[in-house]
């Protein structure tokens, strides 16, 4: 297999950031020595998280067997997903600013047509559903772990206690139509052709407000494993966990 050098759109602070706490992970196992340092572990996994290449290629450009490659990747995201917020973690950070944006997006899974309860009706396809929370500007703040696709994003909210917890925090929050009925303090636009025009002009200021949310959905999509995931269902939690970690360490 031909090998070439290439690069990846992140900052050095974020190769820093996994180094240390990789450094510290084989420190606390007493690990003497491995295939790879701390740096260079840091790097393979930077490597498959952004750019999604296949353990194969990149057993080939780091010289180390596929094996060792699910290893070190499994490791590093296990770490990562350990400092990702809860979600009373993110309310208390939530409570300092105006308000928070809540939206619903499905991530792409690798599945047959037989597996129905990951199969969502509305994207037509397979995938897990995964609640966002960002704060004004449209930083993520917090991701809930994923659910099969066919879970409606106002059941995913309740399951995950956002609805309470943002009640209990007195939090403004704005969504989309899927949380009509969400009731507390989450603000949906009106449906219906024949609005009055307040209740037009609230629509047309939650659309402006939810477009932020876009930004922090294509940011997270930019980490490639996310646009088709291929991995066990159990490990995309851990693996949504870890993408807004570093999304967090590279702002």
């Amino acid at each position: 297999m031909l090998v070439c050098p290439s690069s990846i759109d992140l900052s050095s602070r974020t190769l820093r950031c996994l180094t240390g706490r990789l450094a510290a992970r084989r420190g606390e196992i007493g690990t003497r020595w491995r295939r790879l340092t701390a740096n260079r572990q840091a790097l393979l996994a930077l490597v498959h998280l952004r750019c999604g290449d296949t353990y194969a290629q990149l057993a080939a450009g780091f010289g180390i067997g596929v094996a060792t490659v699910y290893r070190y990747i499994r490791e590093a995201v296990d770490v990562l997903a350990a400092l990702a917020p809860t979600l009373a973690e993110a309310m208390d950070i939530a409570r300092t600013k105006a308000f928070v944006i809540l939206d619903g997006t499905l991530l792409p899974i690798d599945r047959i047509a037989a597996d129905v309860p990951y199969y969502s009706g509305k994207h037509k396809r397979h995938g897990m559903n995964v609640q966002v929370l960002t704060d004004p500007f449209g930083r993520l703040l917090w991701a809930s772990p994923a659910l099969p696709g066919s879970t409606h994003d106002l059941t995913a909210a309740r399951t995950h206690g956002i609805v309470d917890a943002l009640t209990d925090a007195g939090l403004k929050c704005w969504a989309d139509t899927a949380y009509q009925g969400a009731g507390g303090s989450i603000r949906v636009p009106f449906r219906g052709r024949r609005l009055k025009r307040w209740q037009r002009r609230h629509n047309s200021t939650n659309a402006k407000i939810r477009c932020l949310c876009q930004r922090s959905m294509a940011a997270l999509k930019c980490w490639r494993p996310l646009r088709k995931l291929r991995c066990s269902t159990n490990r995309i939690t851990a693996i949504v966990r870890a993408v807004l970690v570093l999304q967090h360490a590279s702002a």
